[in-house]
């Protein structure tokens, strides 16, 4: 599956929510101009829970053209980032707990001997 457009992410907002599509895609439409005005003015954007959108400023550097090779020189230029909070790594990155005992479920979760 691949990303979600703007209509599906509206739908499930909708949906969620228990509000109509109008209002779901205002309320999107709204917090995206949220997020870039407050980062163009504060460097920064904290959702909690999701991660952070900030202004980097990227220093000069050199480069090289791929068609030709030669070493071009890249100038200082601001970046925006968006780094993801640990919260939601966690959540989007948990690994399935594979059992210990090489693949039996049962004898992992509560077994005791009585022998």
């Amino acid at each position: 599956m691949g990303a979600l457009t703007k209509s599906q992410i509206t739908a499930a907002l909708a949906g969620r929510l228990e509000i109509s599509k109008v209002e779901a895609s205002r309320f999107l439409d709204t917090f995206a101009s949220l997020a870039c005005d407050e980062a163009k003015a504060n460097g920064s954007f904290t959702l909690p829970g999701l991660g952070k959108l900030v202004l980097v400023d990227r220093k000069a550097r050199q480069g090289r053209n791929p068609q030709t090779g030669a070493t071009i020189q890249i100038p200082a230029k601001k970046v925006v980032k968006f780094r993801v909070s640990k919260s939601c790594k966690d959540a989007v990155l948990v690994a399935p707990v594979a059992p210990s005992d090489g693949g039996s479920f049962g004898s992992s979760f509560g077994s005791s001997s009585t022998t």
